[in-house]
Order: C-alpha cells, then structure tokens, then sequence
C-alpha cells in the first residue's frame, strides 16, 4: 500500500505536484496495490496532549516494542479519546508499503501540520523497518550540499535522522525542487533558469 501524506497550506504547490506526480507513477506499477491519501494542511491532525503523554509513558515503562500492542496502554476515558485519533493514522503507517510526503520547507524546517502527524504516530523504540520512505519537497532556496545554505536545511536533515534514528528506515529518498521564490522574487530572478532545471529534474526524478 502507498500512503500519501500533502502537507503544503497552498493549493497549488511544487511540493504536491511532485507528489501527485510520483504517487501517479507508482500506482500505475503497482495496480492491485493499495492507496490511502491524507492532505494534513485542510484536514489537519490534532497536536498531542497530555493523555497521549500518559500513552507514551505506559508503553515506554511495560517495554511494548510491539505496535499492535499499544493498545494495551488505554487505561482511561481521556487516553481512549488520545487513542481514538492515534489508531487510524497509526494503521495507516503500518499496512504501508511506502509512505509519500509531499511537503514545503517552511522557516528552514517542516510545516507544523507534519509535525503533530509525527507525533502522533510515533512512540518509544519504535521500528517501521521494512519501509520506504519518499520525501517530495519544494524550498524556496537552494540548500543543497555545497551551498551556502546548507547548514540551514532543518527539513532533510531532520526528516533522515528522524526516520532512520527513531523508526530505523535505511529507504529514504528526497526529492527536491529548490529555488522556488525565484518565480516570484525580483531580487532572485536572475536564478529562474536554475530553478526550472531544479524543478525539472525533480518532477523526472517523481516521475520514474
């Protein structure tokens, strides 16, 4: 199964266009496979509270490294609400394949929606090995190895250590339309041509 996750607040953006593009491709290969779709920018996920903290709490403490157990730490009537929103968006993940984030770099790192969908899906010594993850990003910048802001990209960096520390996934892929405010920003229109081959080889890249 393909779960394919759009975080990007506008419409119309790279980020989704890349991913609409590779999702396109991959269920073109894989026709009898499954496919679940969440756009976290118009339906967003709930930010975690404290029963899910209780959650988190009893599966670290009783040592549950089994995802189908989690369930075991709902004690509560708040923390079956906590675990009302986790369980389907935690099944998601797990009959997933591959799991598709389209997502833009926004103040150096990733939207706030992306972040509560992590939160809420990740628990302690959790492990997702097995799966692919792919990344379709669009950065109004360039932060690619080499130049100057480099040391700045808080939305690769962050999004690779935090699949292969946390969830122990070696396949990631990003793929990156960089330079996007070129379109749009007079002081980098002398950057367009870059930004095209940019986008350009990065829809070829989504496209297979």
């Amino acid at each position: 199964m393909l779960l394919h996750l759009d975080a990007s607040a506008r419409r119309a953006s790279f980020s989704r266009r890349l991913s609409g593009v590779y999702a396109a491709t991959w269920r073109a290969a894989h026709p009898q496979a499954g496919y679940v779709y969440r756009d976290l920018a118009t339906q967003p996920v709930p930010h975690i509270g404290e029963a899910w903290t209780e959650l988190c709490d009893h599966i670290l403490e009783h040592e549950i490294t089994d995802i189908s157990r989690y369930r075991e730490a709902v004690r509560t009537p708040a923390q079956r609400q906590a675990w009302a929103v986790v369980e389907p968006l935690l099944q998601e993940v797990v009959a997933a394949e591959v799991i598709l984030i389209g997502t833009p770099m926004y103040n150096y790192s990733i939207p706030s929606s992306l972040k509560a969908w992590l939160d809420q899906i990740t628990f302690p010594k959790m492990s997702l090995d097995g799966r692919s993850f792919v990344v379709t990003s669009a950065r109004g910048g360039a932060y690619g190895p080499g130049t100057a802001r480099e040391p700045y990209d808080h939305q690769e960096r962050y999004l690779r250590d935090f699949f292969k520390g946390h969830f122990r996934v070696e396949d990631v892929t990003f793929i990156h339309a960089e330079l996007v405010n070129a379109r749009l920003d007079p002081a980098l229109a002398h950057l367009r041509d870059r930004h095209e081959e940019s986008l350009a080889a990065a829809l070829k890249e989504a496209a297979g």
